[in-house]
């Protein structure tokens, strides 16, 4: 029998799972379905997201993460289970230790909901650990964290944003705003709802934002046919939109970001403020991969800004790195959760 150390970035839109020594395992959609009447789950990850808007009344396709925080107890207990023992491949080991990744602003309630959760999913509570997403995002990124000197990173996933900057190893200023993909998919449904008259989908919008989102005009910009039901008349209905129009949906969210940074940069010692300007400000999580994104901020900040060279990948992967250093027994953060 052996221990295993396994780190969870628990997303709103995709929850990755590494092991200790084996890196990233596994990436599946944070999406459980399960049926109404009895809470049986029938499908969990990629399975699960294909049901979205597709179940009968019987059968519920539900996301428990929202906004970065736990909303749906129960169906996040089961999802982990179903996440961890896929993970191992359903190997059963005398003890399973569990890092998992927290939005930077939540509260001690939200906070003690994760580690219920992995209580419930079958974790012993001496065996969890929480990790800021922003301090792995930026361990992941690469970004000298240990240093005496600031770096700063910009984590945008699909329920929030977090912006940090960090000097020796730790975070010495931070903002969450609960604004990032999922907000940038809905301001694309309700422009096409007020402007066509149209319902979409989530999915839909959210492969609009992929094929034509962008923070600024970008060459070989184009358009795509969008089907959706009619509000008119309640028949079925496909339009053309373009690269332009989802540019001007998503532009309120976007500055909202953008406004985080600002708020971010102005709360900065100046020593630390000094260093970001010679290191610039890294982008990670799915958000970074909005075309022209980094751009832009660099135009409103006067800073220079980078996206990382895995973006999606970032949070999990310094989770990966956090786990070769932590020690269960003796990490006074984990000791200020251990207890609940």
């Amino acid at each position: 029998m052996f221990t295993r150390d396994i780190g969870i970035d628990l997303g709103t839109a995709n929850t990755l799972v590494c092991i200790r020594g084996k890196g990233i395992v596994m990436r599946e959609p944070s999406v459980v379905a399960y049926e109404a009447r009895n809470d049986i789950v029938r499908a969990v990850g990629t399975e699960a997201k294909e049901m979205i808007g597709r179940t009968p009344g019987s059968i519920l396709a539900v996301r428990p993460i929202k906004d970065g925080v736990i909303a749906d107890f129960d169906v996040t207990a089961a999802m982990l289970k179903k996440f961890i023992k896929q993970a191992l491949h359903g190997s059963i080991f005398t003890r399973v230790r569990v890092m998992i990744c927290v939005p930077v602003g939540v509260t001690e309630v939200e906070s003690r909901a994760v580690l219920n959760a992995a209580v419930q999913a079958g974790v012993s509570a001496n065996n969890i650990c929480l990790i800021p997403e922003p301090k792995a995002a930026a361990i992941g990124a690469g970004l000298p964290v240990e240093e005496s000197a600031g770096c700063m990173v910009v984590d945008i996933g699909g329920g929030t944003s977090e912006v940090a900057v960090l000097s020796l190893g730790d975070i010495v200023t931070a903002q969450s705003v609960r604004v990032a993909g999922d907000k940038l998919d809905e301001a694309i449904i309700n422009y096409i709802r007020k402007t066509h008259n149209m319902l979409i989908g989530e999915r839909t919008a959210e492969q609009i934002k992929i094929e034509l989102g962008s923070a600024i005009p970008f060459e070989g910009e184009g358009s795509m046919e969008v089907k959706g039901r009619n509000l008119v008349d309640g028949l079925p209905k496909s339009i053309v939109i373009t690269a332009k129009e989802v540019r001007e949906a998503m532009q309120d969210t976007v500055s909202q970001i953008i406004d985080a940074v600002r708020l971010t940069l102005e709360k900065t010692p100046p020593e630390l403020s000094a260093d970001i300007i010679d290191r610039g400000i890294t982008l990670t999580g799915g958000g970074a991969l909005l075309r022209g994104l980094d751009k832009l901020m660099s135009d409103e900040t006067g800073i220079p800004v980078f996206v990382a060279d895995n973006p999606l990948d970032c949070v999990v992967l310094g989770t990966a790195k956090e786990l070769e250093k932590t020690d269960f027994t003796e990490d006074r953060h984990y000791k200020k959760y251990r207890h609940y």
